[in-house]
């Protein structure tokens, strides 16, 4: 995209040149100081609580299964067999959240 509009100051036109410019350098601050610098940074600073969320809000978003209940993985290494798992479907919808029983 820098490139893209960096080849709009080459059009001629003073306007479309400035515009050109000013992209450009807004997707370069966007992209290599904001994105690579300044955000790892503050989520480094804030530690835990980037991810902290409000009770309220926990409670009205669902909680998909990421695994079927009762899954177990068998340990690793070639002498081990797959385990015969036999676990319930995996249900979304109102009501399938465990917060809600």
């Amino acid at each position: 995209m820098i490139c893209v509009f960096a080849s709009f100051l080459l059009s001629g036109q003073r306007a479309v040149a400035e515009f050109g410019l000013g992209l450009a350098a807004a997707v370069a601050l966007d992209a290599f100081v904001l994105r690579t610098v300044l955000v790892p940074a503050a989520m480094h600073l804030i530690g835990p609580a980037n991810w902290w969320l409000p009770r309220g809000l926990d409670r009205l978003l669902p909680r998909p299964a990421l695994e079927a209940p009762g899954a177990t993985r068998p340990a690793a290494g070639p002498e081990t067999e797959s385990p015969d798992v036999t676990a319930e479907p995996v249900r979304s919808g109102p009501g399938s959240s465990p917060n809600s029983r």
